[in-house]
């Protein structure tokens, strides 16, 4: 089968180039990191295509496919520009991931809003700004929804998201779909939420279920579990109460290539499984055939993304590790930290040698756990090095934060050798934006 841009563990732009830098999107990485400072963030737009490219493809053959972007992976205004220009929706999960998508100009319909505590806050805007679906995800949110609609004259659409009770490998973190989870329905309280929708909540109309069953996926089989679970459950609900449900939602999840040893699927083969399982089911349940929803967020964003450090000091601990420290860590990407994400890494400013050493990149933060990479083979760092960590697009800017009152990264995009900044580096006095000093205190 074909190949297909998550499976990559770079930007499919790079490049080393004649200076012996290395280069992306036609920008040479030392000279983005002396423009615009570090720690930086760099996102490559032809990558970002590629893998929109191969989604659309992988699912051609069944015309009913809608692809919406996972934003909890990295959302921001260029961002999401980008991919409703390559006719993405997205799967949101607050006001300020819709607010965002908004302002970036994404055709509303084509939103949903998911979400295990959605607060009322929210759901008003969502039906404020025209969202196309909300994901109820349990009996609270049913009933304040509905509150809201009424309160409005609006009928809502929305899907039930349900817990299918698939367990997938992966960090246990990131499992949404295991039956003891806090996202979404158990299979045994569907029928109580669909008598209520027909009884009580007169102005929410259910389309159809959504589940989601966790990330950095690698398995290719749940995919049609979850399928077969979630069409024959379309059928029960259809022929008890009387519906015709349309719509499935299967999420997202699927893997990308952080180091070598990571093997994701490629899209086509997951798209070649969803859709034959998905048209088998069909005639087994006897169901009119719906219409299909994907939420990729970081098998579309993360190849693409890539974080530019400097080096700076260094520690050589007897008979143990040799430490070399940068001017980012946990702050900016927290995964290492929090899951023991594992990344690869390149020296930006030299160019490949057989001559390496084994050192532990850490970061700048005051905690021990500040490590970035454990025991990668570099050629030997000196001061004032520009070390490229790739594969950050998704979930680092996303969950970066501001600890030991760090200032948050800045970020480029970057494409046919030129680089525009998409989020601005923070100052201090972004920081100190929200603080205020009480008058007796004066």
């Amino acid at each position: 089968m074909l190949s297909s841009t998550n499976q990559n563990q770079k930007p499919i732009t790079v490049t080393i180039n004649d200076k012996g830098n290395l280069q992306i999107g036609g920008c040479d990485m030392v000279e983005l990191a002396d423009k615009y400072g570090t720690p930086l963030y760099v996102m490559d737009e032809d990558t970002i295509r590629a893998i929109c490219d191969d989604y659309k493809k992988s699912f051609s053959s069944y015309p009913k496919t809608n692809i919406m972007y996972a934003s909890k992976a990295l959302c921001t205004k260029a961002i999401s520009k980008v991919l409703a220009n390559e006719g993405l929706g997205f799967d949101t999960v607050s006001g300020g991931e819709i607010y965002t998508v908004y302002k970036a100009g994404a055709d509303m319909t084509k939103v949903l809003f998911n979400g295990n505590n959605k607060s009322y806050e929210e759901l008003e805007l969502a039906l404020d700004l025209g969202v196309g679906r909300i994901s109820a995800d349990n009996f609270y949110e049913l009933a304040l929804l509905n509150t809201i609609a009424q309160s409005k004259n609006k009928n809502v659409d929305i899907l039930l998201r349900i817990t299918p009770g698939i367990e997938c490998h992966t960090h246990e973190y990131i499992q949404t779909g295991h039956l003891d989870s806090k996202f979404g329905f158990d299979l045994s309280q569907i029928d109580e939420a669909v008598e209520l929708i027909q009884s009580e909540y007169t102005n929410l109309k259910l389309h159809g279920l959504h589940a989601h069953i966790g990330s950095q996926i690698f398995e290719t089989s749940i995919y049609a579990d979850e399928i077969d679970i979630i069409c024959r459950e379309v059928s029960r609900i259809n022929n008890k109460f009387g519906l015709k449900l349309d719509e499935i939602n299967i999420g997202g999840g699927i893997g990308v290539k952080y180091t070598n040893d990571d093997l994701p699927p490629s899209v086509y083969d997951i798209g070649e499984i969803i859709i034959n399982k998905l048209n088998e089911c069909i005639k087994k349940y006897s169901i009119e055939p719906p219409a299909l929803f994907l939420e990729p967020g970081r098998s579309i964003i993360s190849t693409s993304g890539i974080t530019l450090y400097t080096v700076g000091s260094s520690k050589q601990v007897p008979n143990g590790r040799k430490y070399v420290s940068v001017d980012g860590g946990m702050a900016d990407n927290p995964r290492p930290s929090l899951y023991d994400a594992k990344y690869f890494a390149q020296v930006a400013n030299k160019k490949e040698t057989t001559d390496v050493e084994k050192v532990t990149i850490c970061g700048r933060y005051c905690e021990s756990g500040d490590i970035l990479i454990k025991d990668v083979e570099l050629p030997e760092l000196e001061e004032g090095d520009i070390l490229c960590v790739y594969n950050t697009g998704a979930y680092n800017y996303s969950m970066a934060y501001n600890y030991n009152r760090v200032p948050r990264p800045a970020m480029v995009l970057v494409k046919d050798s030129m680089s525009d900044i998409i989020v601005e580096r923070e100052s201090y006095d972004d920081l100190m934006v929200h603080d205020n000093i009480p008058d007796r205190l004066k």
